[in-house]
């Protein structure tokens, strides 16, 4: 079966139900002809491959809390009015990342970052962007302190030169002590990348030996430190995730629950499938929705989505990085259906994570309801386009509007 969502209101403002929101937002909201046709035959044959019944569970709505995304790249300048509103349609929440040019390294600068955000919400919309810092290797202990003080809810520990905009990160965990200590007494968390960028580790691999070599050093050095290991992709994640600590979570993607490696390899190179970390095998992907499916507290949502210029993508050095904002929640719910499991999508995109951040949970819901609808082929991005997943393929669920 393909996945599905809803016809030509597809990239209309979605409200979450109990508010309104406004139905004349400007954002550019037509489908355009470009995407790479071998995207997507490769997406609708990881779907229609699957042996489960889309209408499995006998349910035509759904009806959960709001839910949040913890892991999201707006990026920044015109952009954003493109791709706010995609976020601020269905999520109540967004930890929003750091790695812009320069990168957002202090308070001030995150505080500002986050106004731009907020004039790109739509009108009626409860959106609310939750900052985060870079952090870097002569990171001021003292920023800890402004940080929690304003707000701010966590710190993004990328190896430098491990993804996009991440040569100005961490050289050396050991460098970064003495802020996660401040950040132990804070409560304020730690993201990170979960990869190390060693170029005699197989890029397959990283993620393994990060957890192995560096992960656990600062576990074990900072024992009550909340940490979220971000966008897991092996089985050796979910393994370490599920003898973990309370105080270690995990966000998943919907690429990594939904393709593997052979998805962005088999039958030519597919660029809009590229991301860091990489797609893995097979082995892990199924590994990765046995556990999440469960909704198990330690693994919440959080799409990584992150949105290039097509002419970024489509390069002899492309860019990494996948857009899935408008369809990353009926993509999950499928996963979830497919798997028999549909009774603990909640957990996953609405409670889990809130638990975990020791925040609220949100009061509203969120519909979402049996529909076939086409991914549009792209998005406006500024004076570009840009591919999301699953372009041009038919989702089985959509977010009502």
């Amino acid at each position: 079966m393909g996945m599905m969502i809803g016809k030509d209101r597809v990239m209309g403002p979605c409200r979450a139900v109990g508010h309104s929101a406004s139905s004349s937002s400007s954002l550019a909201r037509r489908s355009f002809s470009l995407g790479s046709r071998r995207s997507v035959s490769a997406v609708s044959a990881t779907l229609e491959s699957r042996d489960t019944d889309a209408a499995s569970s006998g349910l035509d709505r759904l009806v959960i809390t709001a839910p949040d995304d913890w892991h999201l790249h707006v990026r920044d300048g015109d952009v954003l009015a493109d791709v706010v509103p995609h976020t601020a349609s269905e999520y109540s929440r967004a930890i929003i990342m750091p790695n812009l040019t320069p990168p957002v390294t202090t308070t001030r600068l995150a505080e500002e970052y986050k106004e731009r955000i907020r004039r790109q919400v739509p009108q009626g919309s409860v959106f609310e962007p939750l900052m985060t810092l870079y952090l870097t290797d002569n990171m001021p202990v003292d920023e800890v302190y402004k940080a929690k003080e304003s707000g701010i809810l966590a710190f993004k520990l990328y190896p430098a030169g491990a993804t996009t905009n991440s040569d100005s990160g961490v050289t050396d965990v050991r460098n970064c002590f003495e802020v996660f200590k401040a950040m132990e007494e804070t409560g304020v968390i730690l993201l990170v990348h979960g990869e190390v960028v060693d170029p005699k580790i197989d890029i397959f691999d990283r993620e393994k030996v990060f957890i192995e070599s560096t992960l656990q050093v600062i576990l074990d050095k900072f024992p009550r430190l909340k940490v979220v290991l971000e966008h897991i992709t092996t089985k050796h994640a979910v393994e370490f995730l599920e003898t973990a600590p309370d105080n270690v979570g995990a966000t998943v993607t919907p690429q990594h629950m939904l393709l593997n490696r052979n998805s962005l390899l088999v039958g030519g190179i597919k660029p809009h499938f590229y991301c860091l970390p990489i797609l893995k095998r097979e082995e892990h992907r199924r590994a990765i929705v046995d556990a999440v499916t469960t909704g198990a507290p330690h693994f919440f949502l959080g799409t990584d989505s992150a949105p290039h210029p097509d002419r970024n993508k489509l390069s002899a050095c492309g860019c990494a990085g996948i857009y899935s904002a408008p369809m990353a929640l009926p993509i999950y719910a499928q996963i979830f259906e497919e798997a028999g499991a549909l009774g603990n999508f909640e957990k996953f995109a609405s409670i889990n994570g809130p638990a975990f951040y020791d925040v609220p949970r949100n009061q509203h819901k969120l519909e979402l309801v049996r529909e076939t609808w086409e991914v549009p082929k792209s998005y406006k991005f500024g004076k570009d386009v840009v591919v999301p997943l699953g372009a041009g393929t038919k989702l089985n669920w959509r977010v009502a509007c």
